[in-house]
This record gives C-alpha cells, sequence and structure tokens, in this order.
C-alpha cells in the first residue's frame, strides 16, 4: 500500500492471505487498515526510487495479464456509460466530457460525495496534473477553497473543482473571494439536487428509503454572475463538450452547473448479495421513486451484457 489510507476493507486481502508493506508518510497510519510485515515512513517517490531497483521481474505475467484485461473491459464500460446521449444527462457525461479538456497543468480538486465516483471513473490523471480529495478528512464543501488555494499558490496553472450541488452550497460564498482576487478558477457544479451519497448508502446499505436527502433547488450559474463572476448551464449531453470548451475558455473566475439525471446511481463494480439484498428492500418498503430507479438499474445491466 503506497501513500494510502485505503478505507473499504473488503476490497483488501483476508488477514493471513498476503504479505503486506505499507509505504507512509504518516507513522501513526502504517497497519490502519492491514497488517503489514514491513512499514516504511517517508516519501512514497523517494521510497519507491530506492526500492525499484532491486525488484526482480517475475516470467509469470499471468497475474499481471488478467488485471489489464480486468481493466481493458471496466474502461470500456466506463467509455461506454460517459458518452451516453439520455436526457436527463448522465453525471458520467460532465465527467468525461471535462476530463479530456484539461490542460496538462491542471489542478483538479474534488469533493466527498457520489461526485468522488464520477472524478476517480471519467477523469483520467494525466502526467503532470494534480489531483485533490478530501481523503482522510471525507468532508463535503472541500473542493472550492482547494481550487481558490491552488490557483493563490500557482497562478499560472489551471485550477478546477468539481464538485456537487450539496457541496458546494455549502460554502458557494467563497465564489465571491475568487470573484474579488480575480482567480481564474473554474467550478463543475455536477446538479442532481440531492445529497447522492447519503441517499444510496440508505437504500444500499441500510435497505430504508431515501430520507431528508432532498435538497433546495438553486441556480448556480446565476449565483456566479450575481458574484461577478460567470455562469454556465449544461443539460444536454449532445452539446456539454461544447459548453465545456466555453466554460473552460472564459476570462476570470466561473461556475459550470451540469444539470443530471438525480436517479443514476453510483454503482460499485461488484454488487455483493447483501446490497442487492437491501437495495431492493428499500425498494419494497417505499423508496419513492422505485419504478424509476428499478428500470434504470437493470437497463443499465442489460446493456453492458449486449
Amino acid at each position: 500500500m503506497v501513500g494510502t489510507s485505503f478505507p473499504y476493507l473488503e476490497f483488501l486481502p483476508k488477514p493471513g492471505h498476503a504479505k503486506g508493506v505499507q509505504i507512509e508518510l504518516d507513522p501513526k497510519r502504517i497497519g490502519l487498515r492491514f497488517p503489514v510485515e514491513v512499514g516504511l515512513v517517508g516519501d512514497c517517490r523517494r521510497i519507491l526510487r530506492h526500492l525499484l531497483p532491486r525488484l526482480k521481474r517475475k516470467g509469470n505475467r499471468s497475474f499481471l495479464e488478467k488485471a489489464q484485461k480486468g481493466m481493458e473491459d471496466w474502461r470500456k464500460i466506463m467509455h461506454d456509460r460517459a458518452t451516453r446521449r439520455d436526457v436527463p444527462m448522465k453525471p458520467q457525461v460532465i465527467a468525461h466530457e471535462l476530463g479530456v479538456r484539461l490542460r496538462e497543468d491542471a489542478i483538479v480538486s474534488c469533493d466527498s460525495g457520489t461526485i468522488a465516483t464520477w472524478w476517480a471513473r471519467h477523469i483520467p490523471v494525466k502526467k503532470g496534473q494534480i489531483h485533490s480529495l478530501s481523503g482522510n478528512l471525507a468532508s463535503m464543501a472541500n473542493g472550492l477553497p482547494y481550487a481558490i488555494a491552488a490557483q493563490i499558490a500557482h497562478p499560472d496553472r489551471q485550477c478546477v473543482a468539481f464538485v456537487g450541488d450539496g457541496g458546494f452550497s455549502m460554502l458557494m460564498a467563497d465564489f465571491a473571494t475568487a470573484v474579488k482576487y480575480q482567480l481564474p478558477i473554474k467550478v463543475v457544479i455536477v446538479k442532481n439536487g440531492t445529497l447522492g451519497q447519503i441517499k444510496w448508502e440508505q437504500m444500499v446499505f441500510l435497505g430504508n428509503p431515501e430520507y431528508g436527502v432532498d435538497l433546495q433547488a438553486i441556480d448556480f450559474a446565476g449565483i456566479a454572475q450575481a458574484c461577478g463572476g460567470t455562469g454556465f448551464t449544461a443539460e444536454d449531453p449532445s452539446d456539454c463538450g461544447r459548453v465545456v470548451e466555453e466554460f473552460l475558455a472564459a476570462p476570470g473566475p466561473a461556475v459550470l452547473q451540469a444539470v443530471v439525471d438525480p436517479l443514476e446511481a453510483p454503482l460499485p463494480a461488484k454488487v455483493t448479495a447483501d446490497q442487492a439484498l437491501k437495495f431492493a428492500e428499500s425498494l419494497v418498503r417505499g423508496e419513492p421513486n422505485r419504478g424509476q430507479i428499478a428500470l434504470a438499474a437493470l437497463s443499465e445491466k442489460v446493456r453492458e451484457m449486449i
């Protein structure tokens, strides 16, 4: 484990099934998620430079080839989801359209929540870029202040916040700070009108219908203009790329609100039997959008099977 505090223990090997080596700057985090035989404290880049010359190439490439094939299949699925032209627009579309247009020097800040799913799956990290997420803190609303800080620290780089409407609305007054100091940050808001992570966790982990997750509708493009910046709106997936290009080229601070399908679930790569059961329970117990959600989930799987 290299420089990570990966929290999803169910995806790690069971203790005793694999030997663990962890490189971590903070010694308190070594062994936090998985028992390790060797813990190396220090900067990952510097430690790896010392370790790499000591590695010996294995002749048996089957494990690597299996992983590469799995990743190739996964990327095809992700590309299919990100290029759909359904209306309402899927959140994967805006992430994809932004990702292919980011500069090589871009600094991208992402919030916690379902927004992190679309960022991780559909905005590839390119050499020269810096991507930040509130991982250890696991807090909403970090995306906007992260982008402001990045632009102050690196005035010549492209600084973009990729955030959800729930997170942005918590600290959106900070956009006025960017306008005041003419920081040319670009803020993409994936607008689905709900606290998505809480909504899907209520359904998939607890088996309950969504409760208390609806957000007040806000015109974020209008907010940007009221603050003295520029506001854009993307709703049509067929026109999304053009809007993203205009948005990124706009002088000064700008906001792009992407209105997306609130019923698009951030499905895990593998759905467990327990998750499927809890999901079904939430529908039976009175999930208000159960018909549409069930149809959307089923159609997604059918598309990937044909």
